[in-house]
């Protein structure tokens, strides 16, 4: 039976809500009979609260009884957006992981051909110099967000960076040619996560996963350091459950 009639606000809020989450449900305009139904509101409800979005810019009539989400939302949305800071949202999880394994977890991001660390939850163990000071950076191809990165370019980005930086080694294990790379890159999109095998610092080995907004860009990247003997490859599910934590309260939906 479709719901009475209420002057009660807390009701007209929950009731403009439930209309507004069925528009989103549909890429076309939606007319009132169906969201009377779906909603289970009374069709002159859901007409007077439709009404009163469309006055307020959040829903649109296209024509007579039919209703789409309205640009006020985009407006308000966008400004949302600008106002959430992946550091922020990036800090709690970080901090949660950090205490899961004890060792430390950094948040990067990509500056041109480098990764930048913007946010370190330190382990307190073991000096790794790599990540030491928040705004370090190193090259793309010797750190396991920046490999992420490197993924997300393509066969032609890589093949630019590597024009560019020429792929200097930083250690005796860096991956110093294109083919090694490709490999390398490969083996990240199976596996979703990267690896740094003491590649930027010898006897330090880190794992990373990538960050995604609410577009499905790439923004970020977590990943968790330690010495190479205490590095445990079952972390990897873990990072990898953070970064996805992470880019949902950002926005992304897979």
């Amino acid at each position: 039976m479709p719901e009475p009639e209420s002057k009660n606000s807390i009701q007209v809020i929950g009731r403009m809500t439930l209309l507004l989450d069925e528009l989103a449900r549909h890429s076309e305009t939606v007319a009132l009979k169906s969201l009377s139904q779906a909603t289970k509101l009374h069709p002159s409800t859901a007409h007077r609260i439709l009404a009163a979005l469309v006055s307020a810019g959040m829903v649109e009539r296209v024509e007579q009884g039919s209703y789409r989400l309205g640009i006020r939302l985009l407006e308000l949305g966008n400004l949302v957006k600008a106002r959430i800071s992946v550091r922020e949202q990036a800090l709690p999880c970080m901090r949660r992981l950090h205490s899961s394994i004890g060792e430390a977890v950094n948040l990067s991001v990509r500056h041109a051909d480098e990764i930048v660390y913007v946010e370190r939850t330190s382990a307190g163990r073991a000096l790794m110099r790599v990540v030491n000071i928040i705004g370090a950076r190193a090259p793309l191809h010797i750190t396991a967000v920046g490999k992420i990165f490197l993924l997300e370019d393509g066969a032609a980005g890589l093949r630019a960076y590597a024009e560019r930086t020429k792929l200097p080694a930083q250690t005796r294990n860096s991956l110093t040619s294109i083919a090694a790379l490709e490999r390398e890159l490969e083996k990240i999109r199976r596996q979703g996560y990267a690896v740094d095998a003491e590649e930027a610092e010898l006897g330090v080995r880190c794992i990373g996963a990538g960050i995604r907004d609410d577009t499905g860009a790439l923004v970020a990247g977590l990943s968790v350091s330690a010495p190479a003997e205490r590095m445990k490859t079952a972390w990897a599910g873990l990072v990898k459950d953070t970064a996805e934590e992470i880019s949902s309260a950002i926005g992304w939906r897979p």
